[in-house]
């Protein structure tokens, strides 16, 4: 007789360590998922693997009425359903806050029978999600009569406690959600307007820069030899004050454009393009020995007339920051990144600049160098990070003071010959 006795103990107590182990399980699942659909599957099969049952259901509490919104049964009960709170056995585990165990469900007044009768329940256990104002119910099912123990009644509340703080983190994440998604809306409204104002006001001073420029220089042909030298000086300060505004409005309009304008994707040779833009570098300045190091091929996937711009940009600061270099030299190239990525560059030996500034290069208007030292608007860098940000990639930039400067970007799609 004890050997039988001990028999069920060690029946009864591996049951036991199986449901336990079910509910690490349910709580480890419950941490992970981010929707109430996803907490329901999660929920109505572990109760029912915890309490070894025939049926197991998930139920909301919507207002003054028990919402049946998920179940896991052997036949079908009441999924979809709403009752009274005042009506159901789920009610009154949410009224009362606390569970109930029903061995016979045909001798418990709180059950009504006839809603039972055409289905296989003969017993249940129903426990509160949440214990201070439930926010609904999980239930069990038997089709035999049967008395869950206070142990499974114990971890079927430690699931409902669980699936309490899930359903509060999901609600937190989904608020969240919808406030990161409505400030990118606006901040992705804010942009356009910025862009369109850009371009709207580069657009129209151009016009009244050309008058000023324009009546500069008539004023100094009628003027003629007759000028002060104090009044040339104010005549050459308006053409150079004309001639740099002129600059900068340009620089902002294409910055504008690089937002604004279609990506169309293609296949493109950042070789074939530096070599183009180092012809007009070489035009422009003839007098200039620079080494230029361009690979014969550098394929990747983008948009040529904004690629363009990128590389118009990086390889145009290269030749003026080498400038001062007694042997500039100026590289186009490629490098292995990590799995997937390829790091494209473009490293000169001139003048550099101060690595821990190199976060201030791609704000716009903010130049590392005085327009004394080196010309130019600030606006250049802002406009490849714009590119190059549309393009699914990243920019950075390494340097050191007096031995160069590299600037390394990635473009999605990049595929680089080997």
């Amino acid at each position: 007789m004890e050997s039988e006795e001990r028999i069920a103990e060690v029946i009864t107590l591996r049951r036991i360590l199986r449901a336990q182990a079910r509910v690490v399980t349910a709580v480890q699942e419950l941490s992970l998922v981010r929707s109430l659909p996803a907490i329901q599957e999660v929920v109505r099969r572990a109760a029912r693997d915890i309490a070894g049952a025939d049926g197991a259901t998930f139920i909301l509490r919507d207002g003054n009425k028990c919402h049946y919104a998920d179940e896991d049964a052997i036949s079908p009960l009441w999924k979809g359903q709403r009752f009274p709170m005042e009506t159901c056995i789920s009610g009154w585990v949410m009224l009362n806050a606390k569970p109930a165990t029903i061995p016979d469900i045909y001798a418990d007044p709180r059950i009504p029978a006839d809603a039972y009768r055409p289905t296989f329940v003969k017993s249940l256990t129903m426990v509160p999600i949440r214990l201070h104002q439930p926010i609904g119910a999980i239930g069990c099912y038997w089709a035999r009569p049967y008395t869950a123990t206070p142990e499974e009644v114990v971890l079927l509340q430690a699931l409902a406690h669980t699936t309490s703080v899930a359903m509060e983190n999901v609600q937190v994440f989904t608020e969240l959600e919808q406030r990161v998604a409505q400030r990118t809306t606006q901040l992705e409204a804010l942009n356009r307007e910025m862009e369109a104002f850009s371009y709207s006001v580069s657009h129209d001073l151009r016009a009244p820069l050309r008058a000023i420029s324009g009546f500069a220089e008539l004023l100094e042909g009628e003027i003629g030899p007759a000028v002060s030298a104090k009044g040339r000086r104010y005549l050459e300060a308006m053409q150079q004050g004309a001639t740099q505004m002129g600059s900068l409005i340009a620089d902002l309009l294409k910055m504008a454009q690089a937002a604004r304008q279609e990506l169309r994707r293609t296949e493109v040779d950042l070789a074939e393009i530096a070599r183009e833009v180092a012809a007009r570098l070489r035009e422009d300045q003839p007098e200039r020995a620079v080494e230029l190091i361009i690979p014969e091929r550098l394929p990747v996937s983008g948009d040529r007339t904004l690629l363009l711009v990128v590389l118009d940009n990086l390889l145009s600061n290269a030749w003026k920051y080498t400038g001062k270099t007694a042997q500039p030299r100026i590289e186009l190239g490629w490098e292995n990144g990590p799995p997937g990525e390829s790091n494209f560059f473009v490293r000169d030996n001139g003048v550099g600049f101060e690595l821990a500034k190199a976060d201030k290069l791609f704000t716009p208007f903010t130049r590392l160098h005085t327009a004394y030292e080196f010309p130019g608007t600030g606006v250049g860098l802002s406009t490849v990070q714009r590119i190059i940000h549309r393009h699914g990639g990243r920019i950075w930039a390494t340097a050191e003071v007096g031995r160069g400067a590299t600037f390394h970007f990635t473009c999605d799609g990049a595929e680089p010959a080997g």
